[in-house]
């Protein structure tokens, strides 16, 4: 768990904009670019920043179809399906969740027929629900300190 301030600053910052040079970085927490970036490897030894990675445009890549798929796993299924799915290059997130469902996935395809294709190689592992996605309403927003007080 994170308590400096200023490393909660660096995260912020790194979050917007991982490119940021560590010297601008240490211009905006009032550190040394040396200072940043000891703080940051620490970050990383530690597991808190798990990597970078650029935020891309589905649809200008081609994927003009998104979707939120469901997936409640037939029984004896679900151990198989989480080795296939990490297979599947569709497949953006994928998440195992508690309730009804087992699975839920956040999903790009280049149209509607590779929607079906999916579906058919995912339905042999269970019943699926799917979503379309229409926009996004919030996107990759900042982790952010914790400042509730916990109650007593």
């Amino acid at each position: 768990m994170i308590k400096d301030e200023i490393n909660w600053s660096i995260l912020l910052l790194l979050q917007r904009n991982a490119r940021l040079s560590n010297a601008e970085i240490g211009r905006r927490v009032g550190l040394t670019s040396p200072a940043v970036a000891e703080r940051i490897k620490k970050m990383e030894d530690l597991g808190i920043i798990k990597g970078y990675a650029a935020n891309i445009d589905h649809t200008a890549t081609g994927h003009q179809l998104r979707a939120i798929v469901t997936l409640k796993v037939f029984s004896g299924r679900l151990k198989p399906f989480l080795e296939i799915v990490k297979g599947f290059k569709e497949v953006i997130n994928c998440y195992r969740i508690t309730g009804v469902e087992n699975i839920i996935m956040e999903v790009a395809f280049f149209d509607q027929n590779h929607l079906e294709e999916f579906i058919d190689k995912v339905i042999q592992y269970g019943e699926t629900r799917t979503h379309i996605v229409l926009s996004n309403v919030v996107e990759n927003r900042e982790i952010q300190r914790n400042t509730r007080k916990r109650l007593q």
